[in-house]
């Protein structure tokens, strides 16, 4: 016979024989939240199938390109690749590496948002013996289902991504992870021409690392974001509304159970709140500059270097604005808006500084916090010349 302070007691799932073995499951999984994610976000990026190593000679290969990119970066930006003394080097891993790397670079991001779901806990408790089900149902589902979200996320930008830049978000260390299968996998989806792929993501990744390896520029970024992923608004409603209609001791409703369980708008329960809508402008406006000044840097350094450039840069420009569901969830997850048109915008506002003032203008941007655009500059680069040059 279940005590008073039976677990059984406490257990929403207790009496519903769909949910019996789903409950203990919930439980012991709650205490092993990133393990559990880190397997899923495997098994995704490999289709739970296992993967070669890298080839030797990709390794080999993608070195010489590294070395060609890394001079050509450094002589058209200015800007260091070296952080904490180590110089950055192109690393190619298969999907699974990529994938338990970034779910550890994003961790910070995350766990903010998987917390959503449990701020209400220590409001006054819910009279209404349906409220308290739910919120006994959250407390034990949401570690899991936080779990399969960031695991799925970042499986999915794993089978996608070429390199760890995808997303412009800073990481740690001097290792850049490209992804040689995604590589080679565009190339024959496209006809591209693979060397001259490899060396466009090898430019790409090395520019992106220079920019963001900024001091100044990092921690705006990092400030930014973590601000965003801690502004969400629990909405406790979200989960009760989409299960109340759901007979759950029928074994029937297992099919609408699922397609809930597999919303993870509705199981994080988080909402924008309008603490985010102020931020929102000020992420869109960093993330849009920072496009726009490695396209143009791109631009330089690929038209007289890589021999298809127009046609490689086309096809992946087009690529980057045509992003699957599930990749769109985590920019939206963490604020980042990177569709066509903030691509354009940033691209116009690097061509409007350079007619202005030449490159060397442009370089402006890198040089303090001050020179950091405003959302409104960003659309006038006039404007922003006209405040970096006035007086301090």
């Amino acid at each position: 016979m279940d005590g008073p302070d039976s677990p059984d007691e406490f257990n929403p799932f207790k009496g519903l024989p769909i949910f019996g073995d789903l409950g203990k499951l919930f439980s012991q999984q709650a205490s092993s939240t990133w393990e559990t994610a880190r397997q899923f976000a495997v098994a995704l990026a490999t289709d739970s199938l296992s993967e070669p190593n890298v080839d030797p000679a990709d390794r080999i290969a993608l070195g010489e390109l590294a070395r060609v990119a890394e001079l050509h970066v450094a002589n058209v930006t200015g800007l260091s690749i070296t952080r904490a003394g180590q110089t950055a080097s192109i690393v190619p891993v298969t999907r699974a590496q990529w994938a338990t790397a970034t779910l550890d670079a994003y961790r910070d991001l995350l766990e903010p948002i998987g917390s959503v779901s449990s701020r209400t806990e220590d409001e006054e408790t819910p009279t209404d013996p349906a409220q308290a089900m739910f919120g006994q149902i959250m407390k034990m589902i949401g570690p899991v289902m936080m779990s399969m979200t960031a695991g799925s996320m970042v499986g999915n930008l794993a089978r996608r991504s070429l390199g760890q830049y995808d997303l412009p978000i800073p990481r740690d260390g001097s290792e850049l992870m490209v992804v040689p299968a995604n590589i080679d996998a565009l190339a024959d989806e496209w006809s591209l021409d693979p060397s001259d792929l490899r060396l466009w993501v090898c430019l790409s990744e090395l520019t992106h690392h220079a920019v963001l390896s900024i001091p100044h520029v990092r921690q705006r970024i990092d400030e930014l974001l973590a601000d965003y992923v801690r502004g969400f608004e629990a909405d406790p409603d979200a989960l009760e509304s989409r299960l109340s209609d759901l007979d759950l001791a029928n074994a029937d409703s297992l099919s609408g159970l699922q397609s809930v369980l597999g919303d993870p708008e509705v199981i994080l329960g988080a909402v924008q709140s309008p603490a985010q809508r102020v931020l929102l402008p000020q992420i869109t406006a960093l993330v849009t500059v920072i496009a726009g000044y490695v396209d143009w840097t791109m631009d330089s350094i690929g038209r007289g270097l890589i021999g298809s450039y127009q046609r490689l840069s086309e096809a992946l420009r087009r690529r980057r604005v045509t992003a699957e569901a599930a990749d769109r969830f985590i920019e939206r997850m963490f604020g980042l808006e990177l569709s066509q048109d903030q691509y354009d915008r940033g691209a116009a506002f690097a061509s409007g500084v350079v007619e202005r003032a030449g490159a060397e203008g442009l370089a402006r941007l890198w040089r303090s916090a001050r020179e950091l655009p405003t959302p409104a500059e960003v659309d006038a680069p006039g404007l922003w010349l006209a405040r970096i040059d006035l007086p301090e």
